[in-house]
């Protein structure tokens, strides 16, 4: 820690040739370049690990940033919690990364977020603690709600994986749906889930089917789960139901209008009877 002072004491400050006064905004990025898109560190639990920040102020007036860590499966210590920089400069600035001796082995986030004018920027880490891997991915509690196909992704391993999921279906005459969904997560974290839902607007009306989701991902082996449901059309069933029941009692109206045989008989008699009085 005293060598990471020293560094930032004696100013690791680098000229940056881009001058404006109205040009682009402060940047934080992995140092010294700012060339890398992350931090990535690698290393056996108990291991101190070293690198740097670099801050760049492109304007014309010294710029105070604020710099704050978190992170999982890492304690991550600045050289400062904060670094002016002049204008027209890039500091870096030290940190280390010192992994627990009980670090789960596999892939850690961890991340450095600069603040300053209202603004932030997030420096992302990657870490890797060095151990047995396993890519490990379940598909889980598989549901249709209407036209909504819902299901949950969980990584049972240790590594970071990019999911791909693949979503069909098969009614009782053969497939009605086989769909690649968008939206899914670019990285999905060790011990982590996700439920996501698909839309099925062009669902059966009139079907049973079995739905499928299978998961991929590089290095896991693929996951399959499975529901079953009923398409019915209950407001088509309603409305035959309706027009059963007006038609019944339209039945039983006129069933109960008609005179039954004896009362047809005694009225023919009493016809008769009256013509002979006559």
């Amino acid at each position: 820690m005293a060598r990471l002072l020293a560094a930032l004491l004696a100013g690791l400050l680098t000229p940056v040739t881009a001058v404006a006064v109205d040009g682009p905004a402060w940047t934080a990025t992995p140092g010294p370049g700012g060339d890398r898109p992350y931090i990535y560190a690698e290393g056996a639990p108990g291991t101190v690990l070293e690198d740097t920040l670099a801050v760049t102020n492109p304007g014309t007036k010294p710029l105070t940033v604020r710099l704050r860590a978190d992170g999982e499966g890492s304690r991550i210590v600045l050289a400062a919690p904060s670094v002016t920089v002049p204008p027209r400069t890039r500091a870096e600035v030290p940190l280390s990364l010192t992994v627990p001796p009980n670090a789960v082995p596999g892939d850690h986030r961890a991340a450095v977020t600069a603040s300053s004018g209202g603004r932030e920027s997030r420096v992302r880490i990657h870490l890797r603690v060095s151990g047995p891997l396993l890519a490990a991915l379940t598909v889980e509690d598989v549901s249709v709600t209407g036209g909504t196909i819902r299901y949950t992704l969980v990584n049972r391993g240790n590594t970071v994986l990019s999911p791909r999921v693949t979503i069909m279906a098969d009614g009782l005459f053969g497939e009605v749906l086989r769909r690649t969904p968008g939206g899914l997560p670019a990285e999905l974290l060790p011990a982590r889930r996700i439920t996501l839902t698909e839309n099925w607007r062009d669902r059966p009306a009139l079907d049973a089917v079995e739905v499928r989701v299978r998961a991929t991902a590089a290095g896991a082996p693929a996951a399959d789960a499975t529901t079953s449901v009923r398409f019915v059309p209950w407001v088509w069933c309603a409305s035959a139901l309706a027009l059963g029941a007006a038609a019944a009692a339209l039945w039983l109206r006129r069933r109960r209008g008609r005179p039954s045989a004896p009362e047809c008989e005694q009225a023919t008699a009493d016809r008769q009877l009256a013509r002979s009085g006559a």
